[in-house]
């Protein structure tokens, strides 16, 4: 294997999943010691929070920095034939449908809080065509 920009992308032959765990968890810890303020990570957009707080899937974890309520995770899937600003997935029949399209697509998953608006990218992965 080479180590050109394409080798370290995957190619389309080798889609695979993106995790940000480790991103996260160096912010949240940055948060607790005081060295980045809630002010520069508690800054998710409205439409976010609109969407995480109507059609998000609570989960049973709670917020890593205002421990006030528990998260709520937001699909967004972009490509092809899909409208610019992306499309909020909200059921698993929806995922799906836009799984078994021939298109490769791009799904975003992103966990949200609705009291503190926190927000995170949490991973990304492939949806469609050779996925």
């Amino acid at each position: 294997m080479s180590f050109t920009a394409g080798a370290l992308r995957g190619g389309p032959e080798r889609r695979g999943v993106v995790d940000h765990r480790l991103a996260r968890r160096m912010i949240v810890n940055q948060v607790k010691l005081g060295r980045l303020g809630r002010e520069y990570v508690c800054d998710a957009h409205p439409e976010l929070i609109r969407a995480a707080r109507n059609v998000g899937t609570v989960t049973s974890t709670p917020c890593p920095i205002c421990d006030e309520a528990d998260l709520r995770l937001v699909t967004y899937v972009f490509g092809a034939r899909l409208p610019a600003h992306g499309r909020c997935v909200s059921t698993a029949k929806e995922m799906r449908q836009l799984g078994a399209r021939p298109d490769e697509l791009t799904a975003y998953v992103v966990e949200a809080c609705v009291e503190c608006r926190w927000h995170h990218l949490l991973r990304v992965l492939p949806v469609g065509a050779r996925s």
